[in-house]
């Protein structure tokens, strides 16, 4: 370590990469999916602490903002489409059916040995919106499945 200091094993002063990381589908509890891994982009890892004001009997000049419930974003997962996904499967049956089955989703940002560093894992995950880009005969690009995750709540894994 430079100037003296040491660092806790396991631990890195350095920031984390944004490219290099994967997405596992926790299909019926605790199986693997092993073709539904391979995205280009994962967005929308937030959560915020709403509020709500208490105004105080004779104070004039402030309200008491309180803690309220904790909201999330959708999870909005990016990638090529996949012919035989078993996310495709699910998509269908909110879409066509609108039948429902939570799944748990982790994501995870990995090393330069593919070894997660970092993990999210997103409870009861089920597809609330679903799109793929523009089909254009002028254009040789991949077409990219864009799906939207809303879920029960996250946590994030050490």
């Amino acid at each position: 370590m430079t100037n003296g200091t040491k660092s806790k094993p396991g631990l890195s002063n350095n920031p984390l990469v944004g490219y290099h990381f994967q997405v596992t589908f926790l299909l019926k509890g605790n199986e693997d999916n092993t073709l539904d891994i391979r995205f280009q982009k994962a967005s929308g890892i937030s959560a915020q602490v709403g509020s709500f004001s208490v105004k105080e009997g004779g104070e004039n000049l402030f309200t008491h903002r309180l803690p309220d419930r904790i909201s999330y974003n959708n999870l909005t997962l990016e990638r090529g489409l996949v012919v035989g996904s078993p996310m495709s499967d699910d998509i269908d049956a909110v879409m066509n059916d609108f039948s429902f089955t939570g799944h748990h989703v982790m994501v995870s940002i990995l090393d330069k040995e593919s070894q997660p560093t970092m993990s999210w894992l997103f409870m009861s995950a089920y597809p609330a919106k679903w799109s793929i880009s523009d089909l254009a005969a002028d254009q040789n690009a991949v077409v990219i499945d864009s799906m939207e995750l809303a879920y029960t709540r996250f946590k994030r894994l050490k």
